[in-house]
């Protein structure tokens, strides 16, 4: 996608809420119905598994915001306007993904 798209604006929190809603929805079904007596602890393979994703989509979000940052000033204003806000969206949201996915790494995923 072109960087000055204007969905640039909101892709960033595009891909985190679905981030989130994979890592709730995996956590919430794993404790659920899979597993109903058994208890994964802080190590198990649900957190390395939901930790890993967190640290690849958190990756790929700041690789996106250093993308658009470092891309040299379009012409136009309004596409400038995109792009710099772009990739303070991207920005946020990897920060976002990072604070929220910490729990997965120090807590048990079924308390």
């Amino acid at each position: 996608m072109r960087p000055g798209h204007p969905l640039q604006l909101a892709l960033g929190l595009i891909i985190w809420s679905l981030w989130l809603v994979a890592v709730y929805a995996g956590l919430s079904l794993s404790c659920l119905s899979v597993w109903p007596d058994a208890r994964l602890g802080v190590g198990s393979w649900l957190n390395e598994l939901l930790g890993s994703l967190t640290l690849l989509i958190a990756a790929w979000l700041f690789g996106c915001a250093w993308r658009l940052w470092r891309m040299p000033p379009p012409i136009l204003a309004a596409r400038r306007f995109v792009v710099r806000v772009g990739a303070w969206v991207y920005l946020l949201a990897a920060v976002a993904t990072l604070f929220v996915g910490l729990p997965i790494m120090a807590l048990p995923p079924c308390l």
